[in-house]
């Protein structure tokens, strides 16, 4: 009977639009197109054509420019709208509270100190005053010991090099833009995942407005760096995933035209061909390395994302028919990816230390002067002066299980069991915008309970329907989550807090927008169903908006009467 394919090769009709993949349809991202009367065996000699390859691959995904104008205007007004609307809620009163909150004292402080002398100086007592009052010429000579690697500091300097450091706009700028922007990129990676421009708008929407979101983007933490980093990247695999599965259709396609029988020979199809140089996963490699160089929880994020587009690599080996896609797959995508993932990383990630390494007082800088070693001195002294460096710090965060009043355990996350207090002031009466007896200006990194506690709920949907329907999406969305969430579980003694958990909130959203897919309906049920399914979508979204209305006095510090903070903390343990 000789070889066959179950998988169409018609292409779409010309000039029709390939219909938005919903996750609740049968075809996923990777098969786009219309399902209707469509054959699913096909010739040998026609499987193998690269038109017919890039279908099966990448689907009948068009490019934005192939739409009506009236529709393709959309693909970029969609984006630009809810980061707009995320940009409102994060820089206006920005400069509130005229003061360093929570950690801001440290990374503020360390920031402006980068902007000196390149690395991390020593602060007199009562230096918060100092730089409250906008003197932060006060540092001492001494350099201090720290435990985060230097990206977030050196963005957070960024902001002070334009703004100024002596007034609040300029230690939070470039923390509202990392969060403005990443409500842009997460639009943009929903409407590729998705192919649907309402789920892509609830996506962007739903980070804008949740109040988790919102603090991390108002307040100078690292944790904001590290989250956008990581989006970028995910967003780069993305490009990549697509980028490899055409080259791989063009160079088997182009084997197969180039035999008698129009399919490429036993020994072409044991391993398959090689793709070349993948600019998008360098880009992925450049990103995780930022993200590292903020703060070492984006190792996890660095292996999980790694595997993840090794293992894509492998799909679409099998699925274009590969007969060793296994063997193929790993050496000839899975060594590349490693080097373009690994080694980019950790160059990007040692630049990042420049500042330390053109410095002649930075913490342990010549430690390895007066530490000779007869097994390692073959290392540069400042590279084992930085090895040194690395191992004190890692120590430091394995010793860490200090009390803490607002320490959350990762068990917590999901459900908002502990947030984290960033500020809390009783203004008296008289003063502006108080007229009561009683009042209060709070920031609480608490999320929007529409948006989170849904989100918990999706994530075991996502679960079920990856296992069952075996939808990458479902899986990427995971793998995302669980990179950022699972390792916590490893430390349980160690002191944590509820903000460590925006690092992944952004494929929170994705797994709750996944669902809300669902509820939208395949492209191929009745206009009634897909109506219906667009009413119940867009009557959660304008919930989430009204509730994170009403929770955003708390979020940013506003003066409310007590009593109207009062009706704000839902449970017990958000006071």
């Amino acid at each position: 009977m000789g070889h066959v394919t179950q998988t169409s090769t018609r292409p779409a009709e010309a000039g029709q639009a390939a219909p938005a993949a919903s996750p609740g349809s049968r075809e996923t991202a990777a098969q786009g197109g219309s399902l209707g009367s469509r054959p699913w065996i096909s010739r040998p000699d026609q499987a193998f054509s690269a038109e017919a390859l890039q279908e099966r691959l990448v689907g009948c995904i068009r490019s934005w420019r192939d739409y009506p104008p009236s529709l393709r205007l959309w693909f970029w007004l969609v984006p630009v709208l809810t980061t707009v609307i995320g940009g409102i809620l994060r820089f206006v009163r920005l400069d509130t509270p005229h003061s360093l909150v929570f950690d801001e004292t440290y990374y503020v402080k360390d920031a402006y100190s980068f902007l000196i002398s390149g690395y991390e100086r020593s602060w007199p007592d009562k230096a918060n005053d100092s730089f409250n009052a906008g003197n932060p010429a006060v540092l001492l000579n001494t350099p201090e010991y720290v435990v985060h690697p230097p990206v977030g500091k050196w963005m957070i300097a960024g902001g002070m090099w334009l703004f100024g450091a002596d007034n609040p706009f300029g230690w939070r700028f470039a923390a509202a833009l990392a969060g403005t922007v990443s409500i842009l990129l997460l639009t943009l990676i929903a409407q590729k995942l998705f192919r649907s421009l309402p789920l892509a708008a609830a996506a962007g929407l739903l980070l804008a407005v949740d109040g988790h979101h919102v603090v991390m983007s108002r307040t100078s933490l690292l944790d904001i760096f590290l989250m956008f980093w990581i989006l970028a990247a995910f967003g780069a695999l993305l490009m990549d995933r697509d980028d490899g599965r055409r080259r791989l259709a063009v160079r088997l396609g182009r084997q197969a035209a180039a035999a008698k029988d129009g399919r490429p020979s036993p020994r072409q199809l044991l391993a398959g061909p090689w793709l070349g140089v993948r600019w998008w996963r360098i880009a992925a490699g450049v990103c995780l390395g930022l993200a590292v160089g903020t703060k070492w929880s984006g190792l996890f994020f660095l292996a999980g994302f790694g595997l993840l587009t090794v293992l894509w690599d492998l799909s679409a080996r099998r699925v274009a028919g590969i007969r060793g896609w296994t063997s193929g797959g790993i050496i000839k995508d899975g060594l590349p990816a490693f080097l373009s993932i690994v080694p980019v990383a950790a160059l990007v990630y040692m630049a990042s230390w420049t500042g330390w390494f053109r410095s002649d007082g930075a913490y342990f800088r010549h430690w390895a002067e007066s530490n000779p070693s007869a097994e390692w001195g073959w290392l540069p002294n400042s590279l084992r002066s930085l090895a040194h460096y690395h191992l004190e710090a890692y120590n430091f965060h394995q010793g860490l299980s200090a009390d803490h009043p607002y320490k959350a355990s990762a068990w917590t996350w999901l459900v908002m069991g502990r947030p984290t207090s960033f500020f809390y002031e009783s203004p008296q009466q008289g003063t502006p915008g108080c007229n009561v007896a009683n009042c209060t200006s709070a920031i609480l990194s608490v999320g929007n309970p529409i948006v989170w506690w849904s989100a918990a709920i999706s994530l075991v949907v996502l679960l079920f329907w990856w296992a069952g329907r075996r939808d990458w999406r479902a899986g990427a969305v995971l793998a995302a989550v669980g990179a950022g969430y699972l390792p916590w579980f490893m430390y349980p003694e160690r002191t944590m807090f509820y903000f460590y958990a925006v690092s992944f909130e952004p494929f929170l959203v994705l797994a709750l927008v996944y669902c809300l897919g669902l509820v939208l309906g395949r492209d191929t049920d009745p206009p009634w169903r897909r109506r219906s399914g667009l009413y119940l979508v867009v009557l959660f979204v304008a919930g989430a908006v009204l509730l994170s209305a009403f929770f955003y006095p708390v979020w940013t510090a506003e003066v409310i009467p007590y009593q109207d903070w009062r009706y704000r903390m839902w449970m017990p343990s958000w006071i």
